[in-house]
């Protein structure tokens, strides 16, 4: 099987992170994303998915990075009904994962295709974290071609697939070969499931940005930038603590 993480590129990255930021920060966040995760678990129950309307799948969208701030938007350009059908199929059907992939980014081709991939990775991924993983454009962007998963695999590894659901099941590989290989090279060490996986890709895109924006931007807007963890918990929409969350759900 030919090489599929760059491992010592990834392990600079780790390198870098950690020198930025303490590592209890980086696991505070991974703790966070659990809780997001049993959120969506209870939220998206299928006898609760089954009876929601309006008001509650807009509550849905409001803890997704990529829909918090568009609910308004959404509410002129998708059917509620539509999307709950649409949701329940992507999450529940007994179609194979790409077939309901596809149909979900199919469903709705006025919205933009970058937030319709986004939206179908978060429903999946922190509904189900142990079967499915995200698909943001800052992990990989077939429009701009950047992102940080291209920065720890190989050059060799594609991203390419003829649909959103080819895409997203070789994203999904190159998610798995990251997670396994952080632990075995030590790179990774700071958390053993998945939500650690995404922190240090969060960790790899925030210092390329930043590299970037150093390059490219004035000294005074490089000063009002975000921290690290501030950065990353803004991308996997963790930026507030879920604590509060979680326990307004179970009161």
């Amino acid at each position: 099987m030919p090489q599929v993480v760059d491992t010592d590129t990834a392990r600079e990255f780790m390198k870098e992170t950690l020198e930025k930021v303490e590592e209890p920060l980086l696991v505070a966040i991974t703790e966070d994303l659990q809780r997001k995760s049993d959120w969506f678990r209870k939220k998206l129950e299928p006898a609760a998915l089954a009876s929601y309307g309006e008001k509650e799948m807009k509550e849905v969208l409001s803890k997704i990075f990529c829909t918090r701030r568009r609910i308004k938007q959404l509410d002129e350009q998708i059917d509620w009904g539509t999307f709950r059908l649409a949701v329940e199929n992507l999450l529940y059907g007994e179609e194979p994962l790409l077939d309901r992939f596809n149909a979900f980014t199919g469903k709705f081709p006025d919205l933009d295709a970058g937030l319709r991939r986004e939206l179908a990775g978060e429903l999946l991924h922190f509904t189900f974290p142990e079967r499915y993983w995200l698909w943001s454009r800052w992990m990989w962007d077939p429009k701009t071609r950047t992102g940080a998963l291209p920065l720890v695999v190989t050059e060799e590894y594609t991203f390419d697939g003829q649909t959103d659901g080819e895409s997203y099941l070789r994203i999904g590989k190159a998610m798995a070969f990251v997670h396994e290989v952080g632990h075995a090279a030590g790179f990774q060490t700071f958390s053993k499931n998945m939500f650690g996986t995404n922190v240090f890709l969060t960790s790899v895109y925030v210092i390329y940005a930043y590299t970037v924006l150093r390059m490219r931007m004035t000294q005074e807007f490089n000063k009002v930038m975000p921290g690290l963890t501030e950065f990353s918990r803004r991308l996997l929409g963790v930026l507030h603590d879920f604590r509060q969350t979680q326990k307004e759900q179970t009161d």
